[in-house]
């Protein structure tokens, strides 16, 4: 059936000579802008800078004060060194007075008395046995 039926001439629109209708464009709108994004990450990047900056403070303020410890130690003991060293210097003894001869004397003490050592135990730490060793022995009633 198909190629009995003709095929259908396609015929293309008509040659005119009127020109075609400007179509109006819309009005241009203003191109819009976006908003500034402000992104958490930023924010905190932000933030953590800033802390960083502080700990960075502190440390360095922490570290001044040790090194200012550490001078003004080191500057006592130099002073103590000193100290020291001025009372060591060596002083000569005063010369004793021939003109008053020594002579010695008796001393007032009375003298030592001796005594014995205690070497014996008092009577009630002395532990008194009355048990023999056989009857102390936990296996000997299982042997009669």
């Amino acid at each position: 059936e198909q190629k009995r039926r003709p095929t259908p001439y396609i015929q293309g629109l008509p040659w005119t000579t009127d020109e075609p209708e400007c179509l109006l464009k819309p009005s241009v709108k203003e191109s819009t802008r976006p908003i500034d994004l402000k992104l958490h990450s930023d924010i905190r990047a932000i933030d953590r800078a800033e802390f960083d900056q502080q700990v960075a403070e502190k440390m360095n303020f922490i570290e001044q004060l040790k090194l200012e410890r550490e001078r003004q130690q080191k500057l006592e003991e130099e002073e103590e060194i000193k100290r020291l060293r001025k009372e060591l210097i060596p002083k000569a003894q005063p010369m004793p007075y021939f003109d008053r001869p020594f002579v010695p004397r008796r001393s007032m003490k009375h003298p030592t008395i001796p005594r014995e050592p205690k070497f014996h135990m008092p009577q009630h730490k002395k532990v008194k046995c009355l048990l023999s060793w056989n009857d102390m022995d936990p296996y000997s009633s299982y042997l009669n």
